[in-house]
């Protein structure tokens, strides 16, 4: 009984390391069907697969009159918001991205940074109200290196 138990755990030790998966590419068109139907905006499949996931996906950052501590917004094109002169009627697309740091972060507010970004974290969906009364269904958790990341590609002299 022992000698197939050693088998098994050697034969085991050969495999090679599991790997973390890698994140799942998802982009703002594969959020909401389309064309939008009768009930309005609804959530893709593919969408709804990613939810609770690892994933990346490129937007642009919002440029805010009014940033908000630990969190910005992300879009599939650039957009500016003028909260106060606007109120509530704002000019963003209904695949925004909430884009939260991590709890250590929540204090941190982040400079708007012109040009797609790249980013990779656990994708959530679902209706969300946060502390100002705004309500987002799209939200990118990042993980505490993430915009460390990001920071030092856009520090590269290779970047363009």
């Amino acid at each position: 009984m022992r000698l197939p138990f050693l088998l098994l755990a050697g034969a085991l030790s050969l495999l090679p390391a599991m790997a973390p998966a890698a994140p799942v590419e998802i982009g703002f068109s594969d959020f909401f069907a389309s064309p939008i139907g009768p009930r309005g905006l609804e959530p893709t499949a593919q969408l709804k697969a990613a939810a609770g996931r690892e994933v990346r996906l490129v937007g642009f950052m919002v440029q805010r009159e009014q940033p908000q501590a630990g969190q910005f917004l992300l879009t599939p094109r650039p957009v500016s918001m003028s909260e106060h002169a606007d109120g509530d009627a704002d000019d963003l697309p209904a695949s925004t991205v909430t884009v939260l740091l991590p709890e250590s972060q929540s204090a941190r507010f982040v400079a708007h940074q012109a040009g797609p970004l790249a980013l990779t974290g656990r994708l959530e969906y679902g209706p969300a109200e946060d502390a100002t009364g705004r309500v987002s269904w799209i939200r990118l958790h990042l993980a505490p290196d993430a915009l460390a990341a990001q920071a030092s590609a856009a520090a590269s002299p290779h970047s363009h």
